[in-house]
């Protein structure tokens, strides 16, 4: 195998590790958290507003990390920046 196509493999197997752990893990703090939230709501309702938008604040925070492993992830795949230093090894030879 020449040195693109390992650098392809190796993008495309990141790539994927980070999107299924980059959403595998928000999903189940998020699961977590509405959990937990259901549960303090039925133990406080009066409360019911000051918990909800903590929840909607702390879910947006947990979402930001899925959204930034598939930012990366499309990196990797569609522009990925070891392409060119490959290119600049094997054309300076």
């Amino acid at each position: 195998m020449d040195s693109m196509t390992i650098i392809a493999v190796a993008s495309i197997v990141t790539a994927g590790l980070a999107i299924t752990i980059g959403c595998l893990t928000p999903a189940l703090g998020m699961g977590w958290a509405i959990s937990t939230t259901l549960r303090s709501l039925a133990q406080q309702p009066d409360a019911a507003g000051t918990i909800t938008r903590t929840l909607f604040i702390g879910l947006a925070m947990v979402e930001s990390l899925a959204i930034y492993c598939f930012v990366i992830s499309m990196i990797l795949i569609f522009a990925n920046p070891f392409w060119n230093h490959v290119l600049l090894q094997a054309g300076g030879k």
